[in-house]
């Protein structure tokens, strides 16, 4: 995660799977101001192709994408 960008809420979906991390960043995202970035953790291999289309539907951003020791972590900007 590059320095400049912070982080404003952490939500953690390890042990669920499609499509719960998506119908839950879905509701969770609303928690944050327009801007803001929200950071998702998730351990379903399929989440990395739900977020991009998720992100590529709703508008808000996919900053980065990355894996560490089998859980993926998913830096969405809210754009609405």
């Amino acid at each position: 995660m590059s320095a400049e960008m912070k982080v404003e809420k952490t939500v953690d979906y390890k042990g669920l799977f499609c499509p719960m991390p998506i119908v839950k960043i879905a509701k969770d995202i609303k928690e944050i101001e327009v801007g803001q970035v929200v950071e998702m953790l998730a351990d379903d291999p399929g989440s990395k192709a739900d977020m991009q289309a998720w992100a590529k539907q709703t508008g808000h951003e996919l900053l980065e994408m990355k894996e560490e020791g089998g859980v993926f972590k998913f830096y969405v900007r809210r754009k609405k």
